[in-house]
């Protein structure tokens, strides 16, 4: 006597009042659980073999009506074979599931981010410091003006690939145990597209976009240094495929000062005394980046001592703020004398102490490290 045949809902674990989406659901469960290729059982390619069975007579509406109404019997009356018809959609996600590649091609191209691209900039010393405004020039693809990106002549357009017959991928019928499955590859005509061009834009030449030379502005930020990027934002080559547009860095190159020296932050700017404005001290004027200003020298001022005017130096680029002016002080020492200066200096000579070593055995170099922090 024959075995009873199992019931096609209890294979599947659906109720009767299943949905076409909840059986497919299920169908996808069990086909990963019991393939063959994964599950190692004795039974599992008997058990894979009754859930095709099954599925493919449920996901059917006119077989599924006839084994509502008569049970295995009434398909079998009929001559209906529940063999499996179309499973290409349920087998592409299968395997992309279970062995991480799909038998499905995109139907078109994925959006892909424009290409970055670079410029240079070249500021004075107090663009960089205060900030300004400057134009560069960049080379890049933008859209056709005559075509306007489609590629195809004025009047004319994309027509549907012949190849593929717009969908964008072919399709290649190959039989297995388990029934017929459907490789699809990108279409090799339209690479995906779905589309070609019959009539290409003698401008672009079918491209849609051209190569073309612009002027930008772009705004310097008070504080940039010698070698740091400015990046602006969606002005590289454009995006494919309906993808972002790439951007545009602006490596930056700052032209030396003639007296001004950058640390961090801080400038440094030396300035030069005579013996006698060293020693009996007064009134300077000093060069800051706004402009001259007059700074008061304390009597008796050595070689090497620091002002710091606080606040007068480099605007920080990513806070509020300033760093400080620092004024190295020089006392030049005269080459040549007059009769007149060599008699005062012997004079002068007499009335001082001899000199020597500095006290506390530190030159100018170590002093300027000591106040910059190293």
């Amino acid at each position: 006597m024959a075995a009873a045949r199992k019931d096609y809902y209890e294979i599947l674990g659906v109720p009767r009042n299943a949905t076409l989406e909840e059986i497919k659901q299920a169908y996808r469960r069990l086909a990963r659980q019991y393939h063959p290729d994964v599950n190692k059982s004795p039974d599992a390619e008997e058990k894979f073999k009754e859930i095709n069975e099954a599925y493919a007579v449920l996901s059917d509406a006119e077989k599924r009506r006839l084994y509502d109404m008569y049970g295995h019997a009434g398909l079998e009356s009929r001559g209906v074979r529940p063999e499996p018809a179309d499973f290409t959609d349920l087998f592409a996600d299968l395997f992309e599931d279970l062995f991480g590649f799909g038998t499905r091609a995109r139907a078109r191209p994925a959006p892909r981010r424009g290409a970055d691209l670079q410029a240079e900039v070249t500021l004075t010393f107090e663009e960089a410091a205060l900030g300004a405004e400057k134009d560069v020039e960049v080379v890049r693809h933008e859209l056709c003006p005559r075509c306007r990106g489609v590629g195809a002549e004025p009047g004319s357009g994309p027509v549907r690939c012949p190849t593929c017959s717009g969908l964008g991928e072919v399709r290649r019928v190959s039989q297995s145990f388990l029934g017929s499955f459907v490789q699809v590859t990108t279409c090799p005509t339209c690479r995906g597209v779905g589309e070609v061009i019959t009539a290409v834009c003698r401008e672009c030449g079918g491209e849609g976009r051209v190569l073309t030379r612009r002027r930008l502005a772009v705004r310097i930020p008070p504080g940039v240094d010698d070698g740091m990027q400015i990046r602006l934002p969606g002005e590289g080559e454009p995006g494919e495929n309906g993808g972002p547009p790439g951007h545009l860095y602006v490596q930056v190159k700052v032209q030396p000062h003639p007296y001004f020296r950058r640390h961090g932050d801080d400038l440094i700017v030396p300035v030069v005394l005579n013996v006698a404005q060293a020693a009996l001290g007064g009134r300077i004027r000093v060069p800051t980046l706004e402009g001259e200003e007059e700074v008061e020298i304390p009597p008796g001022t050595q070689p090497g001592h620091v002002i710091r005017l606080r606040g007068r130096g480099i605007p920080h680029l990513r806070r509020n703020g300033r760093g400080d002016l620092l004024i190295v002080v020089q006392v030049e020492i005269p080459i040549r004398l007059t009769a007149e200066q060599r008699r005062l200096f012997q004079e002068l000579a007499r009335t001082l102490s001899p000199g020597g070593l500095p006290k506390d055995g530190k030159g100018l170099l170590e002093r300027l490290k000591d106040l910059l922090g190293g």
